[in-house]
């Protein structure tokens, strides 16, 4: 399936990208929505694009290559900001926590149940921890905390326990096949391994304590009246972000204080039926906007 930005429409009316502005995606992947804030900063605004995955970026050069040097991409963790922005320097940071189709797609990546392919798991092909270690070599009572965890899987024990008897296993199509008998059977909308595969990838690439870290760094970088767009694709990563907006809406009782955020999206904005329609994949989706004051 071709990469399709998620919420593309949505994304843009939050950032509400504007000439000559400076805005930052700090999950760029293929470019999708970084074309978008482009061409409407356009003729001059500039964008910094940051991924992990060096596949992404290089397909993310090409798709923003007409743009020239108002584009900067940049092999990092969003949680580097720090070096490569001022404070108080952008007009937008846009943080798109989901898998791109580029990712999901290749099985060699080892994300996805649905092609066989290794027990990978990681944004940066560099990084030390891949799922293969989880699976085959964390203790049960670990494995299972995981599960329930990262996973809110309520079959996390019995799933562990059934991945310990199996080892070694080598393959998605190997993990999801036990954790499938597991369970016992297909749940009604979702593949049974779906949860477990989800708790493997934030626990491999350290995805909530990234989110931790990158939202107050966010804020830093903008601008007051800069925006903050995140994406988020499960209950624990909006839970954060809904979490660190509101704890930042109003003073803490020292009358020094004021607020730093204003609310745009009281509520999260989920994707059209159409759009979930055209793309299966945003159903879950769930964006959140915040202004700095």
């Amino acid at each position: 399936m071709a990469h399709v930005p998620v919420l593309y429409n949505e994304v843009l009316a939050g950032l509400q990208p504007k000439p000559g502005g400076f805005y930052i995606d700090g999950t760029v992947g293929a470019g999708g929505h970084a074309a978008g804030i482009l061409e409407r900063s356009g003729p001059d605004g500039r964008l910094l694009g940051l991924d992990r995955d060096p596949a992404a970026l290089e397909v993310a050069r090409a798709a923003l290559a007409c743009f020239g040097e108002r584009v900067q991409l940049e092999r990092a963790s969003y949680t580097e900001l720090a070096r490569y922005v001022a404070e108080g320097s952008a007009d937008g940071v846009l943080l798109d926590l989901g898998l791109s189709s580029l990712q999901l797609d290749d099985p060699a990546r080892g994300f996805a149940f649905r092609h066989d392919g290794p027990l990978d798991m990681r944004y940066d092909p560099d990084a030390a921890l891949n799922a293969a270690e989880i699976v085959n070599e964390w203790p049960l009572d670990e494995l299972a905390d995981l599960l329930y965890r990262y996973g809110e899987e309520r079959h996390s024990r019995r799933i562990a326990r059934a991945i310990v008897a199996a080892r070694p296993l080598r393959t998605t199509g190997e993990l999801a096949k036990v954790v499938a008998r597991a369970v016992g059977g297909r749940r009604a909308k979702i593949h049974p391994a779906t949860r477990t595969f989800q708790a493997l990838r934030i626990a491999v690439n350290g995805e909530l304590e990234a989110l931790q870290t990158v939202l107050p760094l966010a804020v830093r970088v903008l601008k007051p009246g800069g925006r903050l767009v995140v994406i988020s694709f499960h209950s624990l990563e909006d839970r954060i972000v809904k979490r660190f907006i509101r704890a930042h809406l109003r003073p803490d009782g020292d009358a020094k204080n004021v607020p730093t955020l204003r609310e745009v999206t009281r509520k999260p904005v989920e994707p059209a039926e159409a759009e979930i329609a055209a793309n299966p994949r945003a159903r879950s989706a769930r964006l959140r906007v915040a202004e700095k004051v």
